[in-house]
């Protein structure tokens, strides 16, 4: 597909670029459990940099499977031609259906180089960013941006400097980066943002449940949310808010679909990385047995296999042993009582 932000169904529900997660793997296993939906996966940021200096791990981040698409790559970096070149690289060897830029992590490691967040410090550079990689890629560019580095009115210029730049479509994480992933992030900010701007905007942050995402459109008027933590270890988020748009009750999670995807998502992570890999795919796990009442006792076994055939031994045996309550699993599923609550986020 062609994607345009402008001309996408509302509202829009994409999965957020998170570092270490959203890789190819994941990505193929939020399509798959979500066929009806279809939603935009952007996939972890990669440094500009490492692209234009041919780095083969991060090109390889770069390669996209059919059954990813519309998928967007998200790139990180301050120098303008350094960007622009990244994008056309990536543009020509693996053709995403759009491109995104990082001015809104706000860890260390990626603001002490200027990159991230620390761009809405210069917004000049930020705007040049956004148009020299415009002026090499015919693909839409968004921003992901904070509310501000200190003050979260700074995102009210910078956006509209983005904008004016010619962003596509901006995302608003509604923290600054000094309170990192503290505190709430504050939809009512989203909210006057959203209505200073005359392109698309996706609202991000405390969004870990389809009823969230149904409270976080309304709240902040947008045109779409971007979903980060609330889609680990609970890829069925897209498909359970658009039942509950459609003002049908969403389908609950059964243990096992629950172990079938996880297998899937353990072969797609091996497919991937190779057959050693099984012990990066324990961050995963961590994500897919949070909060499941019953699974402890599985948990230490999981976390400690290193063959594909051992996890999926003690799989079987959880999907024989069950999890009681008919194995139906509330988790962050929309149908847990207290899905519709905003959750306190710890880093």
């Amino acid at each position: 597909m062609n994607l345009d932000w402008k001309q996408l169904k509302r509202p829009i529900i994409a999965l957020s670029p998170m570092a270490d997660m959203t890789d190819s793997a994941f990505c193929r296993v939020v399509k798959k459990v979500s066929p009806d939906c279809t939603p935009v996966v952007f996939r972890e940021m990669v440094s500009a940099e490492a692209v234009t200096r041919g780095n083969e791990k991060t090109l390889g981040m770069t390669d996209i499977h059919p059954d990813e698409r519309p998928l967007v790559q998200q790139l990180f970096g301050s120098d303008p031609d350094m960007m622009a070149e990244a994008t056309r690289i990536i543009d020509a060897e693996h053709n995403p259906d759009g491109f995104d830029v990082n001015m809104g992590c706000p860890v260390y490691k990626i603001v002490h180089n200027f990159n991230g967040c620390a761009l809405m410090q210069d917004p000049e550079r930020a705007a040049e960013i956004v148009r020299k990689m415009k002026a090499v890629t015919s693909k839409p560019v968004s921003v992901k941006i904070r509310l501000g580095w200190i003050d979260p009115t700074d995102c009210f210029a910078f956006a509209k400097t983005l904008e004016e730049a010619g962003a596509d479509m901006i995302t608003i994480h509604g923290r600054t980066k000094a309170q990192g992933y503290s505190g709430e992030s504050d939809w009512n900010m989203i909210r006057q943002l959203k209505e200073k701007l005359s392109i698309p905007v996706l609202a991000n942050g405390d969004i870990f449940t389809a009823p969230l995402i149904i409270k976080a459109l309304e709240e902040t008027k947008c045109d779409g949310v971007l979903i980060a933590r609330g889609a680990l270890g609970n890829p069925w988020i897209f498909s359970q808010a658009h039942e509950l748009i459609a003002g049908k009750p969403a389908t609950p999670i059964t243990l096992d679909e629950r172990i079938n995807t996880i297998s899937n998502h353990l072969r797609l992570h091996i497919e991937q990385y190779g057959d050693r890999s099984v012990p990066t795919f324990r961050k995963h796990l961590t994500w897919y047995l949070k909060g499941l009442d019953g699974a402890k006792r599985f948990k230490a076994e999981l976390h400690t296999a290193i063959t594909q055939e051992q996890v999926e031994q003690i799989l079987e045996t959880m999907r024989t042993d069950g999890l009681g309550d008919g194995d139906v699993i509330a988790h962050r599923d929309a149908t847990h009582p207290e899905a519709g609550n905003r959750m306190k986020l710890t880093k």
